[in-house]
């Protein structure tokens, strides 16, 4: 047996392999020197299912599909002729009265899949297939975020910091607070400086009166996930899901823009529709300084505003965006939005976005310090590209279409923001816009 703990990719190419050649776990085990259920919770766990047919079938899962009559269900009038089974639209389903969901008992059987599977080509239920490459990237990212972020939840960050933040305003070390804790605090100081540097207590740094001395060390990186099951139920299929289950709600993208790694950054948040950004200056790339940028849009928009305007929010997948919850209630614990992430290394996912940022780099160019720059230069920028016009919006500017789009929701959100219409000649998207006095 290998002494490995974690299955590498050729081991699941060949148990892909196995799968098609339709042997038995026991049989695939053997031939990589695994145990048996190793193999079956591999094969289980990274199975991928998909609504699919299969030649001259449509994929329909209905327990009652081959004696159904029903027809013309929905209102798309190119079905109206054509029997409810024969249709290739899922969602039809919940509108029958009479759908009951079949699901093939092989499938929860060994093998689990559908690589083997002799009926596959006259099957029109939905399959699970395992595919080697998609359970290798499965893996990958599954043990890159466990291995980011911090081991507590968000209740015990909070019971922490109202016991030891205190006591450390007072001048007590950290030492001093876990030596007298009596088993209050079961963390070692080790990682109760790191969770104030990071900013998850409301102590901080200067309230250490050693740490302020020290010279920070050297990292490879200053990113550290707050949530580390923060995608759970919040990727890219089910923001889909969700924006099909809700056609009414429009989304806003989200993103950070890097001036010199270490220094001040701004947060973008993308109106599609409107092609409208908002750019909002940041103290450091952090979920804090995240958290406190959202909080102080809602004091100014209100927080009804703020949910009309702000109902789905879709960001990537970097670090500071890990605290989800931070960005979607307010200071009450009120749900005001709902935020999504893309899915890794798939930026064309909010492609609009990223598109956008190209007129930011027009004015502050890559690599050039946001440092000295304050929130009124960065509205001043962003009023001059949202008044710049576009092809693509039938040479009307951002901040016309955001108005039209938005109506009296959008101009009011507009006015208390103070963001500004430049006249199409006084428009400037050179670097020299942010050295005028």
């Amino acid at each position: 047996m290998s002494k490995f703990k974690h299955l590498t990719e050729d081991e699941r190419y060949k148990i892909q392999y196995g799968l098609e050649q339709k042997k038995s776990f026991n049989a695939i085990g053997r031939e990589i020197g695994r145990d048996c259920t190793t193999v079956s919770k591999e094969v289980r766990s990274r199975r991928i299912f998909k609504q699919s047919g299969a030649y001259g079938y449509v994929f329909n899962d209905c327990k009652n599909r081959f004696d159904c009559l029903v027809s013309g269900l929905c209102d798309d009038p190119a079905c109206r002729k054509k029997m409810c089974k024969r249709c290739s639209k899922i969602q039809c389903r919940k509108l029958c009265q009479d759908y009951v969901k079949e699901v093939c008992r092989k499938r929860d059987n060994p093998p689990a899949v559908c690589n083997g599977c002799d009926c596959r080509s006259r099957c029109s239920l939905e399959k699970a297939f395992y595919y080697a490459r998609a359970a290798q990237i499965e893996y990958r990212n599954i043990l890159s975020e466990s291995r980011s972020g911090i081991c507590a939840e968000e209740n015990e960050i909070n019971r922490l910091d109202k016991y030891i933040s205190p006591l450390l305003r007072n001048g007590q070390s950290i030492h001093h607070v876990l030596v007298t804790s009596n088993g209050n605090v079961m963390w070692s100081e080790k990682t109760i400086y790191k969770y104030v540097g990071l900013g998850l207590f409301s102590a901080r740094n200067n309230d250490l009166r050693r740490k302020v001395r020290f010279r920070p060390r050297k990292s490879k990186h200053d990113s550290l996930k707050v949530d580390k099951a923060c995608h759970i139920e919040r990727t890219y299929e089910d923001y889909q899901k969700y924006i099909g289950d809700n056609p009414g709600l429009h989304t806003v993208e989200m993103d950070t823009v890097i001036g010199k790694v270490g220094g001040k950054c701004l947060l973008t948040l993308h109106f599609i529709n409107a092609h409208f950004m908002f750019a909002y200056i940041l103290d450091a790339c952090t979920t804090e300084a995240v958290k406190g940028a959202f909080a102080h849009i809602r004091m100014i928009l209100g927080t009804e505003l703020y949910s009309r305007l702000f109902p789905v929010l879709l960001g990537d997948r970097g670090s500071e965006f890990s605290n989800p919850k931070s960005i979607e209630v307010d200071e009450e614990g009120e749900l005001l939005s709902s935020v999504f992430y893309c899915d890794p290394r798939q930026s064309q996912q909010k492609g609009e976005l990223e598109s956008n940022h190209r007129m930011i780099r027009y004015i502050i160019p890559k690599g050039v310090s946001m440092d000295p720059y304050i929130q009124k230069d960065i509205s001043l920028m962003m009023d001059h590209v949202n008044s710049y016009g576009r092809p693509e919006l039938n040479e009307r500017t951002p901040y016309h279409m955001f108005e039209f789009l938005y109506g009296e929701d959008g101009r009011e959100a507009l006015k208390k923001l103070g963001v500004k219409l430049i006249p199409a000649k006084d428009i400037i998207l050179r670097p020299s816009l942010l050295k005028i006095k």
